[in-house]
């Protein structure tokens, strides 16, 4: 049998490792899932007959390197950070291999050797990064293809809670990694291209600049920057593009409500807190606060973000019991945005009935025989239960399909790559949407970058 080697046994793998077992008696296929802790493996594999669970610490390299040595192809499900090892003993052993995760400097390094071996490294391949290229990619192809040019582009995504499981006054719930909502945009400043102009946004500012989009069904989102939008211009070949745009999706109104946590500095993960573990909810609070004899952390929060005691941002904080001074942060040698971060789990993870959401969201201007066009695709994804959410699905489903597509040799072009090749993501897509990840595209009236309606640069 094919032997796939899928090291990490995490929340997105589950998707992944059912949409293999199904294909594995036709396609001949034997999984060893592999994850530090074996209880973890050995549940994903629920006793199926081409699933080997197995124990694997990935710093024993004798270990590691065996596993390897072993697979036809290998799939790291591991954090992103970990990956680099698992690609060298690919290149070492001859082994395909397919990442989730953004190309790092270290994994671009290896590009030379993987070539010389034909090897294919696919990376960026789960939903953003990686539906989110393939989905572009394959509308900006086609416009090419048919003589147009293009001007603008915009793509936004968002891992949201589903409308049925919204109960909260932030019309938001943890679906993924809480630490990478924490941490959002710190780090730099967000740079992207409006209408020929370069413009920045510096972390202060980023949650008080949002854009609106609207998607059919679904009603208003916002949008904020992501930190460098500028980087696919040179990736997707948009080197002449006048306005080059990628965000997040929020619902409406989150932004300036996250915005209160970053005035105050609850999201700075730069140092530690003295007595972090015995501090009250309250106490983290009042900690960002000047000191007062008279006024209670109540009123110095209002005076300090200049919120009346009326305003639904009043509410929103109320909601998370943030001032209460019974419960304990409990966490020793705590960043500010690690106690931010247990305050918001208590109020935002799943419940066990609560369903998930992806939505994303590209936008292409072009210009065609004279004329400008604009075309608005949009992919709303609902989670089926906590165990196939929408995230572990767009996730997941890339992954596995693209390594299927590398084992089978429908993909071979070699070298650390992502998917932006019509090699790649035609196949890909195509099967996506026969398991319900479709695109709807509209045809609209080109308005250019211009989200207020006013002239101006």
């Amino acid at each position: 049998m094919r032997k796939i080697l899928i090291v990490g046994a995490g929340k997105s793998t589950a998707v992944l490792i059912d949409y293999l077992l199904k294909k594995s008696t036709s396609e001949n296929l034997q999984l060893v899932i592999a994850d530090l802790v074996l209880e973890n493996a050995t549940k994903i594999a629920n006793g199926h007959p081409n699933a080997k669970p197995v124990a694997l610490d990935i710093f024993n390299k004798e270990q590691r390197q065996a596993a390897v040595k072993d697979a036809d192809i290998v799939i790291s499900m591991l954090p992103a950070r970990f990956h680099v090892e698992v690609a060298k003993d690919c290149v070492q052993f001859g082994k395909n291999m397919v990442t989730a995760s953004y190309i790092s400097e270290e994994m671009e390094q290896l590009d030379d050797e993987v070539k010389e071996k034909g090897l294919v490294f696919m990376n960026e391949i789960g939903v953003d990064p990686g539906i989110d290229h393939m989905s572009a990619m394959q509308v900006i192809d086609r416009i090419r293809e048919e003589g147009g040019k293009m001007l603008l582009f915009e793509s936004f995504t968002g891992g949201l809670v589903a409308p049925e499981s919204d109960t909260n006054l932030w019309n938001y719930k943890f679906t993924w990694n809480p630490r990478n909502v924490v941490v959002a945009g710190q780090g730099g400043v967000a740079k992207f291209l409006q209408e020929g102009k370069f413009k920045y946004i510096p972390y202060n500012r980023l949650f008080r600049r949002t854009e609106f989009i609207e998607v059919k069904d679904y009603g208003k989102f916002e949008v904020y920057a992501n930190r460098n939008s500028l980087k696919y211009k040179s990736i997707y070949g948009l080197d002449d593009v006048l306005t080059l745009y990628r965000g997040t999706i929020r619902r409406v109104g989150f932004s300036r409500a996250w915005n209160m946590f970053v005035q105050l500095g609850m999201t700075d993960d730069s140092y530690t807190m003295e007595n972090s573990e015995e501090m009250s909810y309250r106490d983290f609070v009042n900690s960002f606060l000047p000191y007062s004899t008279t006024d209670s952390v109540e009123l110095k929060v209002r005076h300090n973000l200049k919120i009346d005691q009326d305003d639904i941002m009043w509410d929103k904080l109320l909601e998370l019991d943030i001032f209460n001074p019974d419960k304990k942060v409990g966490l020793k040698n705590a960043t500010p945005a690690e106690i931010l971060q247990k305050i918001l789990l208590d109020k935002w993870h799943l419940a066990p009935e609560d369903k998930d959401m992806i939505v994303m969201y590209h936008k292409f201007g072009y210009e065609i025989n004279g004329e400008k066009k604009q075309i608005d695709a949009t992919m709303v994804n609902i989670g089926k239960d906590q165990q196939e959410t929408a995230m572990a699905r767009t996730v997941g489903l890339p992954v596995a399909i693209a390594a299927l597509k590398i084992l089978n040799g429908t993909i071979t072009t070699p070298g650390v790559q992502l998917p932006i090749t019509k090699e790649v993501y035609d196949p890909i897509l195509k099967e996506l949407a026969e398991n319900g990840i479709v695109f709807r595209e509209e045809e609209k009236e080109y308005m250019g970058y211009n989200p207020y309606g006013e002239v101006g640069s």
